[in-house]
């Protein structure tokens, strides 16, 4: 397990994972910039809705999503802060009343016919919310749970990619 107070240098990533995946940029950028979709796909992350009268990703952009671990639940605003179509997706993610927490990007990159997603999680969460973010969420192990969900978001994304192509 890692100490979350360890890992609060802000000069590295949290989490990092990524895959091939058999769809072109421009479709995984689809893809992963709309959180309404993408909810399907992750762990923690199970529901979105934009907030703030946006519909689409762009720079500037808002959404809420909703998260949860066993029986804990709890909200977090998404502000976008990069939406390069087919390349690039990043948004930065923050309490209802304003800590943040962190970072999410998604670089996407042509291979071959298709396409390597990765993603990388930064944590922004200040030193002393890391004991709440620990009680709300009830994961002392932040990095390893965020590689592992990260790692199964992948795979869900490719499978869903590779049951399109063969259906």
């Amino acid at each position: 397990m890692t100490n979350p107070r360890d890992k609060l240098t802000y000069t590295e990533p949290l989490a990092v994972g990524e895959v091939a995946v058999d769809a072109p940029p421009e479709e995984v950028y689809r893809l992963v910039s709309d959180p309404v979709a993408m909810a399907q796909f992750a762990e923690e992350f199970y529901k979105a809705r934009w907030i703030r009268g946006a519909t689409e990703a762009a720079v500037g952009n808002w959404f809420s999503g909703s998260n949860r671990n066993g029986w804990r639940r709890w909200v977090t605003h998404a502000e976008i802060v990069e939406a390069e179509p087919g390349h690039r997706f990043a948004y930065r993610v923050r309490t209802p009343f304003f800590v943040p927490i962190s970072r999410w990007e998604y670089d996407i990159a042509a291979d071959g016919d298709g396409s390597r997603l990765t993603v990388t999680n930064w944590l922004r969460v200040p030193r002393w919310f890391v004991p709440f973010a620990i009680f709300i969420t009830g994961e002392p192990d932040r990095a390893g749970t965020n590689l592992s969900n990260i790692d199964t978001t992948l795979q869900r994304v490719k499978q869903h990619f590779e049951t399109r192509r063969a259906a």
